[in-house]
């Protein structure tokens, strides 16, 4: 059975231990650098971008995560968790610290503030040829993307550009959205049984 740790300093912690474990692995809570040892993947939940960094500061979970991460490490991040996975952030605060793992630039807020949450079909054939219901709570978009990194979701916005919402770089997976408040595995799934 794979073991997949969830960060547990802030936000949507229960819910992605739920779906983990609905998909048939082990869920452990992730809070200290000895929580990173023996796990086949790690879910860096959404929150708040900035509060998770000064947390992983605070417990000293920064740099052994991001060695563990670089040293592969398979993670999936969604909404905040794709904040801190990212290389560069757009809108970010001055002081604002990243993990610097995936080729991606991302804007913060982008679909607007906390009022404009949406939920919006997505189609994703990657993972399955049924549309997706996609939950957009404060939600950041890729603005710009790596060599390496694959696309796999996007949608349009109201500038009338499209963004993408999902992609992959190797065993990194980030969204903008969150599939687990949805009820729907199949994001999950498709991190545990394809990347992990």
């Amino acid at each position: 059975m794979k073991r997949i740790g969830v960060l547990a300093l802030q936000g949507d912690v229960r819910e992605h231990i739920f779906a983990i474990e609905n998909c048939g692995a082990f869920a452990t809570e992730v809070k200290r650098p000895g929580d990173l040892e023996n796990l086949d993947g790690l879910i860096i939940p959404g929150g708040e971008s900035t509060t998770i960094a000064k947390l992983l500061r605070i417990f000293e979970l920064f740099e052994p995560l991001q060695k563990a991460l670089t040293n592969g490490l398979p993670v999936y991040g969604s909404c905040a968790g794709m904040i801190l996975l990212a290389n560069k952030i757009i809108d970010g605060t001055s002081d604002q610290e990243t993990l610097e793992v995936i080729d991606i630039t991302v804007k913060r807020n982008a679909f607007g503030r906390q009022v404009d949450s949406f939920e919006q079909e997505l189609l994703i054939p990657e993972i399955d040829s049924k549309p997706f219901n996609a939950i957009f709570i404060r939600a950041p978009w890729i603005e710009q993307i790596g060599a390496d990194v694959k696309s796999l979701a996007e949608i349009k916005s109201s500038d009338g550009l499209m963004h993408s919402v999902l992609a992959r770089e190797k065993n990194i997976l980030v969204s903008s959205f969150h599939p687990e408040l949805t009820g729907d595995l199949r994001v999950h799934r498709y991190f545990i049984d394809k990347i992990c």
